[in-house]
């Protein structure tokens, strides 16, 4: 009885970590959809712009997910050496900035390729629209229903907003 317990147990914690990864994966899914539809309205591609532009959109955002991991799995073996007191500090901090430098390369070298498929004037509305949906979606996590617009001043929802005062004239 004590084995049969001990499996039913096991069994759910599996399928709750199943379901857990499961639903994280939709959760993906639906931002990146969201984005997709979001950028889309913000460049305002032309049919031929968009075939050329989405490919090598989609081959960025693979290479930049995986610089991103790689970034955080340097961030934790740097943390969880500190946390233990063990292992070389130094060299766990070396890869880390190593790891960072080279997401933004990824960046860098993502802006030149768009520019061979965009004008100018859409790459540069991609940075910002990129931009503005990491607000959004920061804001939604927030409970700001995603009201931002890029983390200037003044950017709280319009709700809460307090009138400008005039000054006096001496």
């Amino acid at each position: 009885m004590k084995k049969f317990i001990t499996l039913a147990c096991l069994a759910l914690i599996v399928a709750g970590t199943a379901f857990a990864q499961n639903q994280k994966g939709k959760w993906r899914e639906q931002v990146r959809a969201e984005k997709v539809a979001f950028l889309t309205v913000e460049l305002d591609l032309s049919e031929a712009e968009a075939q050329a532009f989405w490919p090598v959109y989609n081959d960025v955002e693979k290479t930049r997910r995986e610089a991103f991991k790689e970034s955080g799995q340097a961030a934790k073996a740097l943390r969880e050496a500190l946390e233990k007191g063990e292992g070389d500090i130094n060299a766990l901090l070396d890869d880390y900035l190593k790891k960072r430098a080279e997401a933004k390369k990824v960046d860098e070298a993502s802006l030149a390729r768009y520019k061979k498929v965009l004008p100018i004037e859409k790459v540069a509305k991609l940075v910002l629209a990129e931009e503005k949906f990491k607000h959004n979606q920061i804001g939604k996590v927030g409970g700001h229903n995603g009201n931002f617009n890029g983390g200037r001043n003044g950017d709280r929802p319009q709700q809460n907003r307090q009138p400008a005062r005039k000054q006096k004239k001496n």
